[in-house]
């Protein structure tokens, strides 16, 4: 996992759900919004963040920024990524494979627009577990920074790249 600056980069943001909240008080109750942001390049960059606020567009703002400060570099292969992946966050699993070329993102909910952010093309993807948005963006980003590409592997073990694939 290689964390990434945000200075410099034309990030993209999506949003992926806003939660109305209500706090009781002895005034009455007051209502807040809660929202989840994801922002990437689709060029390999992706990040995601929470922003709370009184009013939605300001909660947005927030979300972007925070996922702005949370931005992590996926290695792609050919629009997909390179290996079969596993996720966990909390109750949330998710299990991401390659695809071949003209599959397209079959993902449901959160899980594909933090797909689609990192610029993954083809892909399958399926959400175990948990529903809960916050968890599976978390589970989803736990899975995609796992994600390594044989050369950084060959790299690691000091070996040349052909004899990574031998085994």
């Amino acid at each position: 996992m290689k964390k990434v600056r945000a200075t410099d980069i034309e990030l993209k943001d999506r949003l992926v759900g806003i939660n109305r909240v209500t706090k009781v008080t002895k005034g009455g109750r007051t209502f807040s919004f809660s929202a989840i942001v994801v922002v990437g390049d689709e060029n390999g960059i992706v990040g995601h963040g929470l922003g709370k606020a009184k009013e939605v567009t300001e909660a947005i703002s927030k979300g972007i920024e925070d996922a702005k400060k949370n931005l992590i570099e996926v290695p792609l292969k050919n629009g997909t990524i390179p290996h079969s992946q596993k996720g966990k966050f909390g109750g949330a699993r998710v299990l991401i494979k390659p695809a071949a070329h003209g599959t397209g993102v079959i993902a449901g909910g959160a899980m594909r627009a933090v797909l689609e952010s990192v610029g993954v093309t083809d892909v399958l993807a399926k959400c175990l577990g948990s529903a809960n948005p916050h968890n599976v963006v978390k589970a989803t980003m736990d899975a995609l920074a796992s994600l390594r590409d044989a050369g950084s592997i060959a790299a690691e073990r000091g070996v040349s790249l052909d004899n990574v694939f031998k085994g």
